[in-house]
């Protein structure tokens, strides 16, 4: 039982990370979260580790755990990662995918292209992320598939951010139809490179994720 409340607290604070409800820099009161969540210190405590873990949460000796931030420079390079592992992901799905794993794949790309989901760039990130884990798990390799959805954790609220920027939603869709397509053809090399450019931030998009993060690092200093 203690484990499963730390591990509801855990997803709820990353909830609140995720969708800029807690910002980057933004100081957490482990007294004020245990009162809002009706617990002990303990589970707060516990679930605030793990998110360290993560790399969500950082501790800054003698002044409190707060909220990460990630320099511009750094999260571009942590994109360009995040690309390559995507694009080993695909080109291992488009190899060894099973039909079981291609009709998920398949069900995940529909559930993307829903009016109602485009609709709403918070809905739609979900969707997407269900797409991304069926490409990892057809991937048939757990430890890069590991790495993969540890760095996709990492990166989520920035993740989420971009997809806020005009026209990216239906962008992606389009992007993950291609993916699909060479994976389903099992054409290794087309998967691998659509799923790189899928996930960098370069051309265009560069401009567009700037914009965000530039937005959500202003409203970050306001708040503190």
């Amino acid at each position: 039982m203690k484990r499963s409340s730390t591990q509801k607290l855990k997803d709820a604070l990353e909830e609140d990370i995720i969708n800029g409800r807690l910002l980057p820099g933004e100081k957490l009161d482990h007294d004020a979260l245990a009162k809002q969540y009706g617990v002990s210190r303990t589970p707060i405590r516990e679930a605030v580790q793990q998110l360290v873990v993560s790399g969500l949460v950082t501790v800054r000796p003698k002044k409190g755990t707060f909220v990460a931030k990630v320099g511009f420079d750094q999260l571009i390079e942590m994109f360009e990662v995040m690309a390559e592992l995507e694009g080993m992901c695909g080109r291992l799905a488009a190899r060894r995918i099973q039909p079981d794993e291609l009709e998920a794949l398949r069900a995940a790309l529909h559930r993307c292209e829903e009016p109602e989901v485009m609709a709403d760039p918070d809905d739609y990130y979900y969707e997407n992320e269900e797409f991304h884990n069926c490409i990892y798990s057809a991937s048939h390799n757990s430890f890069l598939a590991s790495e993969a959805r540890q760095l996709k954790q990492r990166l989520k609220p920035y993740r989420r951010l971009q997809l806020q920027a005009r026209n990216r939603v239906h962008n992606s869709v389009e992007e993950h139809r291609k993916i699909f397509e060479a994976i389903e053809m099992g054409k290794e090399r087309e998967a691998e490179q659509h799923l790189k450019e899928h996930v960098m931030i370069q051309g265009a998009r560069f401009s567009d994720f700037v914009s965000q993060v530039k937005e959500f690092g202003d409203s970050s200093r306001k708040a503190s």
